[in-house]
């Protein structure tokens, strides 16, 4: 599996997140602005006062998601033995058989990939998540537990 295509994913959404936040940091700027009439906005101080704290709020959460796209854009992860950053990694749960396929990155816990050609889905992990925690250092054959569950590490790349 190509972590190139990976990182490339990773950085389309986390660019998206970006615009969202920016357009409704905009949003939001133009009502607390445009959305009330003068005498309105008098009678109401508290309503624009949330408005534009709403927007810093959106304001802050795009400059985020922005250095979060810096860091990961000119990421290569390479191939490994043990669980670090940029590594691949496949759970199983002893006793289900489920599985998981994760890939450890530095930002954007949560967001979901997929294989190229979409064979697969991935989910991202970082070493501050109780996931990520876990599996950190580990390699294959080893056992982790996660949330009550022992989970097999099956694949690391």
């Amino acid at each position: 599996m190509n972590k190139l295509d990976l990182v490339a994913q990773l950085v389309r959404q986390l660019q998206a997140t970006a615009r969202a936040a920016l357009a409704a940091r905009d949003a939001t700027t133009a009502e607390a602005r445009d959305g009330a009439t003068p005498d309105e906005k008098r009678e109401d101080a508290r309503a624009a006062h949330q408005q534009g704290t709403l927007g810093k709020a959106q304001q802050r959460r795009a400059q985020q998601a922005l250095a979060e796209v810096d860091a990961v854009a000119q990421w290569k992860p390479a191939a490994m033995a043990k669980v670090a950053v940029g590594a691949i990694v496949e759970i199983e749960d002893a006793d289900s058989g489920e599985g998981r396929t994760l890939f450890v990155a530095p930002v954007g816990a949560g967001i979901t990939l997929t294989g190229p050609g979409g064979d697969g889905i991935l989910s991202v992990i970082t070493p501050a998540s109780p996931v990520g925690a876990a599996v950190l250092g580990k390699k294959c054959g080893d056992v982790v537990e996660i949330a009550d569950r022992e989970w097999q590490i099956s694949y690391v790349a």
